[in-house]
């Protein structure tokens, strides 16, 4: 058949060799994260995902939480227990997800996502990987964690997230304590937050930009804020304020770091009219005596030169 041409072969794969890349030599140096969806509760949970945050030259976890999906509130929050328990790290290295990187091939080379919007404000490098060997060490976490973890849960009657996420702290010291190695350098490379937690809270959220229209309101998700004041507001009609969504939940309206009052309200939909049967049979029989008007179009017509319907004898399209 490949003789007479009614086989071709499939060009098989080329192997490509991943050389082993030399340990950092610091803790916080370089913090491999990844997301890994699996069924961790083999059935008697939710199928989840679970965020993970490995350090380089040690190989500890610093970091897992459970949540339903790879966001960008979900990795924020997780950055938030690391840098409050542990401090800013150097580097961050991650795959290419649309959470920390802009994979649209129009989009402004300047443009960043929030996370790493978040990561630079906090003197944080992002690292995109090329390829999942790249961050092989996070890649073999997530194995590990898939066959271990989930044996642990079951054998303690862990069945649902929140108790996991509760749980997972000990695990994590029990990890370390037997997978952990010592690094080259036994400094660490982390650096302490200056700030408060409510200003690290403030850094890592969703912030969006709005104009407060006249009556001192303006557009967030469906709904309308409003503004509240005790005067008269003239100074913050058109004003730019920021909305800070945080992974609690809870949202912040911000201009010239001063926090306003405000209050939710629900737009209104438009309702769609529905249409009664009269009407609606009215258009029915309108469309129908249009198109039996019994109009043929001429033998010159374009209409009749398309090339449509089955093959001729010769080989050619057979027109109408």
């Amino acid at each position: 058949m490949i003789g007479a041409g009614y086989w071709r072969t499939r060009r098989g794969g080329t192997v490509c060799t991943h050389p082993m890349r030399e340990r950092r030599a610091r803790f916080g140096e370089l913090i491999q994260i990844d997301g890994s969806p699996h069924d961790w509760f083999e059935g008697r949970g939710e199928y989840c995902t679970l965020l993970v945050f490995i350090d380089d030259a040690t190989g500890r976890l610093t970091q897992l939480r459970f949540t339903p999906t790879e966001t960008t509130l979900g990795y924020m929050r997780v950055l938030h227990d690391h840098i409050w328990t542990h401090g800013a790290p150097a580097a961050l290295y991650s795959d290419r997800h649309s959470v920390f990187h802009i994979n649209a091939k129009d989009a402004d080379p300047e443009a960043e996502t929030q996370f790493a919007r978040a990561a630079r404000e906090l003197g944080i490098e992002c690292i995109p990987a090329n390829t999942p060997q790249a961050k092989g060490r996070v890649e073999r976490a997530n194995q590990t964690l898939q066959d271990r973890l989930v044996k642990e849960m079951r054998l303690a009657g862990i069945n649902d997230m929140d108790s996991a996420n509760a749980w997972l702290p000990g695990y994590i010291a029990d990890y370390n304590r037997r997978f952990a190695v010592v690094p080259k350098d036994p400094s660490d490379a982390h650096l302490a937050y200056p700030g408060t937690s409510a200003e690290l809270v403030r850094t890592l959220s969703v912030q969006m930009t709005r104009t407060l229209s006249k009556n001192l309101s303006c557009q967030y998700e469906n709904q309308l804020l409003q503004i509240k004041t005790t005067g008269t507001g003239l100074g913050l009609r058109g004003a730019k304020v920021t909305v800070h969504e945080h992974f609690d939940g809870r949202k912040e309206l911000l201009w010239k770091k001063r926090q306003l009052a405000y209050t939710v309200m629900d737009k209104p939909r438009r309702q769609t009219p529905v249409a009664d049967s009269k009407s609606v049979n009215a258009r029915v029989d309108k469309a129908m005596v249009r198109r039996d008007t019994g109009h043929k179009p001429a033998p010159s017509h374009p209409w009749r030169n398309i090339p449509i319907g089955k093959l001729a004898n010769d080989g050619r399209c057979a027109t109408l």
